[in-house]
């Protein structure tokens, strides 16, 4: 029985599960349904983060929900509030058990199928190498099964169990009472099909082979599932650590956990602004890109918001804390994370679907050939061999091997070309895929701030103006102020020296360059100066397009405006246009205002926009999207769209974006161009056919060889000839996909 700690009755509260046991999707269908029996539960149980979300009727008990879990075979916990739970680590153990199973397997296999490699005790050494693999290397399964037999369900793990064991045992049983143990013995090679007692024969190349191929498939997916929880510790992570508190006048260092509402904080420039709060002293630029999207840094001062896990990119601020611990925005996102994943309905893994139907005709037809060879006068030995046939050649061989493969092949081609393919589960979403939801910043555009023009009033040289403004910049760590110093830098070369810097807070900077009293920032910095009609059109034009116009004055006068805006990336337009080429249709989704958002898009091509969005938001458009009946692929790089890229059905994240991001999709796109965002689908559909092609010509194999086996004309060598060739072709049409070319030219190809 499960640990839990006097719960109280919930009155309509939701109560979050942790559910262990699970070894397939079937198996979290099968919980949902028991949950979801009692009155007034409604229970959602994913089995990708092992969590059931379930929502209780006035005065349940949590307690029950936990006994009704474990009275359907797996276990279930309450989680301690506010404790850290660490999603279980089965993929170290089942990474123990292929390695020591591959390696015990392959001389098992080798000795099997060659021959020239069967000295005279073979069969003994076979069995000593093939023990272990059946009884702990396919332990899970076995496990599994039993729980399924307890429970009347059959899923791959019991096929794989009985299939293992069967071949396991009758080989046992052949090498003890048979003639399969006596000095000398040799599977030769002969195809021929004839009644046959079974006895000389051994299935231990079967039982060993099939163990080890199934362990490879689970051990990919469960380095798959371990991910499913990082993107909130990703999350949590990106708030500070600790925080200088004024406590009397005096900075008091402490761990942010102990921050209280009220309590006044210090955050220098460079810092984390330790948690929500509003400023009560100093002026300065915040960088909230990663939480809001929008690539111009805001300008703050005493009385405005500022939000916890933002950069403070200018002058000292004392904020007075609003909200602290899971009241935050950036808690809230977590949260948000949380249940866009929760929600998300997972895709029952097509192996279990069949195994539904496949396995319990695989039984049935064993019963039923055991109990016709015995009725007919065939004897036992030969009931037994063919009634045994029927299990070993139902046992998925190929079928262990089609779906890890192509995994294998399409995600190391996917690397290759700079595409990160997370799990089997994803590739199901891009057949489906009809509508591309993009981010703008850092996605469809740098994200960062860049020169993009310089207007010189009349008499003034562009250049001059440029030398000068960037010379002034260039001590500035505001990030505008860098982008104008890097463009003059890139455009003019070496800067002149600065005297007398000074930054006005706000509104821009000043000081003396060759001379001359300088003044750069918002025209506000300038009131007493009178702006010339060709500047003040500049400067509309420029602002009328979302993007930021700076002022240049010395000696009295105004001298020019430079531009500076979030660039485009150059490869954005193409990738729009194979999106579409593709059958998606595309639509920017921006935290930036609607001017912005327009001209970005008119730009690379994008006809629909939703613009001037919050992270909460930008899933209601995913949901919305969803809602009305479109399969939704989600790209973005920021913190802000780590929610909305667990909602969509396909999450893509940029690699040259945040860790949230990054854990919170599905593909990752290493190289940070959004051309391979095409690749990443045209890839994943195509692994996806393989697989399914894999699957069919598995069970194809499978389904013409149990009439044989029901017969009793299965020699176990064209069994093992038949299996092989299965398995060859299955490891050969996965091969196919390094032959997968991107688009981009520049892609790395090997």
């Amino acid at each position: 029985m499960t640990d839990v700690h006097d719960p109280a009755p919930l009155a309509g509260a939701q109560v979050e599960l942790a559910i262990s046991g699970m070894t397939c999707a079937s198996c979290a269908a099968r919980i949902e349904r028991k949950l979801n029996k009692l009155d007034g539960v409604a229970a959602t149980v994913n089995y990708a983060t092992e969590r059931a979300k379930v929502t209780c009727p006035d005065g349940l008990d949590p307690q029950r929900l936990v006994d009704t879990v474990e009275a359907a075979g797996y276990g279930a916990s309450l989680p301690e509030p506010e404790a850290v739970e660490e999603p279980e680590d089965s993929a170290r153990s089942l990474g123990r058990r292929l390695v020591v199973s591959a390696v015990l397997s392959v001389p098992v296999i080798a000795m099997a199928m060659v021959p020239a490699l069967q000295f005279a005790y073979w069969q003994w050494l076979s069995l000593v190498l093939a023990s272990p693999v059946v009884l702990w290397g396919a332990l899970p399964f076995h496990r599994a099964a039993w729980a399924n037999l307890r429970h009347g369900a059959a899923t791959m793990d019991t096929l794989v169990s009985m299939g293992t064991l069967a071949a396991f045992l009758w080989s046992l049983y052949a090498l003890l009472f048979g003639t399969a143990g006596v000095p000398g013995m040799t599977h030769p090679f002969e195809l021929t099909i004839q009644p046959m007692s079974g006895d000389g024969s051994i299935y231990l190349e079967v039982a060993a082979g099939v163990t080890t191929f199934i362990l490879a498939g689970r051990y990919f997916e469960a380095r798959s599932k371990r991910r499913a929880g990082a993107a909130l510790r990703a999350l949590l992570e990106l708030g500070a650590k600790d925080v200088a508190v004024l406590r009397d006048g005096r900075e008091v260092r402490i761990p942010v956990g102990q921050l209280a509402v009220g309590d006044l904080f210090v955050a220098r420039p460079g810092e984390k602004i330790a948690t929500d709060g509003v400023v009560d002293e100093g002026s300065s630029a915040v960088d909230a890109s990663m939480l809001t999207g929008e690539s111009v840094p805001v300008e703050v001062g005493p009385g405005d918001s500022v939000v916890g896990a933002t950069v403070n990119a200018g002058g000292r601020l004392v904020v007075r804390a609003t909200r602290v611990g899971s009241d935050t925005q950036l808690a809230q996102m977590a949260k948000l994370v949380e249940d866009a994943q929760t929600g998300k309905a997972e895709i029952q893994r097509l192996a279990d679907r069949v195994s539904a139907v496949f396995v319990p005709v695989v039984i049935a037809l064993a019963v039923a050939t055991l109990g016709f060879w015995l009725v007919s006068g065939g004897g036992a030995a030969a009931a037994f061999t063919a009634a045994v046939a029927v299990l070993i050649i139902a046992c998925p061989c190929a079928l262990g091997l089609a779906t890890p493969t192509a995994l294998l092949v399409g995600t190391g081609r996917g690397a290759q070309l700079g595409i990160l393919i997370k799990g089997p589960e994803v590739l199901e979403s891009t057949r489906r895929i009809d509508t591309v939801v993009l981010d703008k910043t850092g996605t469809v555009t740098t994200g960062q701030m860049a020169l993009v023009g310089v207007r010189a009033a009349d008499g003034a040289d562009d250049a001059e103006v440029l030398r000068v403004a960037g010379a002034l910049e260039h001590a500035s760590e505001h990030p505008i102020a860098r982008a104008i110093a890097r463009g003059a830098q890139e455009q003019v070369g070496e800067l002149p020296a600065v005297e007398g810097f000074t930054n006005v807070e706000g509104l821009g900077v000043r000081g003396t360059v060759d001379g001359r009293a300088v003044l750069v920032g918002r025209s506000a910095l300038l009131d007493e100066l009178h702006l010339p009609g060709e500047l003040a059109e500049a400067k509309a034009s420029a602002e009328e397009g979302g993007k930021t116009a700076v002022v240049v004055a010395w000696d009295g006068q105004v001298r020019g405006v430079l531009v500076v805006a979030d660039t485009i990336k150059p490869t954005s337009a193409e990738a729009v246009a194979q999106l579409r080429e593709l059958g998606l249709t595309p639509v920017l989704l921006t935290g930036d205002n609607q001017s912005v958002a327009r001209s970005v898009a008119a730009e690379v091509g994008i006809d629909e926009v939703i613009a001037e969005v919050l992270p909460q938001d930008k899933v209601d458009v995913v949901k919305r999207l969803q809602a009305e009946g479109k399969v939704v692929a989600m790209v973005g790089d920021g913190v802000n769209d780590a929610a909305a890229l667990a909602q969509a059905d396909l999450g893509l994240a940029m690699g040259t974006g945040t860790d949230v991001a990054i854990e919170a999709s599905d593909l990752t796109l290493v190289r940070g161009d959004l051309r391979a965002a095409a690749d990443a689908i045209r890839l994943s559909r195509r692994t996806l056919r393989t697989i399914k092609g894999n699957l069919f010509w598995a069970f194809a194999y499978n389904v013409a060889a149990l009439p044989l086996a029901a017969a009793g004309l299965l020699n176990p060598m064209i069994a093992g000839a038949a299996m092989a060739f299965s398995s060859v072709f299955v490891v050969t049409n996965s091969l196919r996909l390094r032959t997968f070319r991107s688009a981009v030219a520049s892609a790395p190809l090997k």
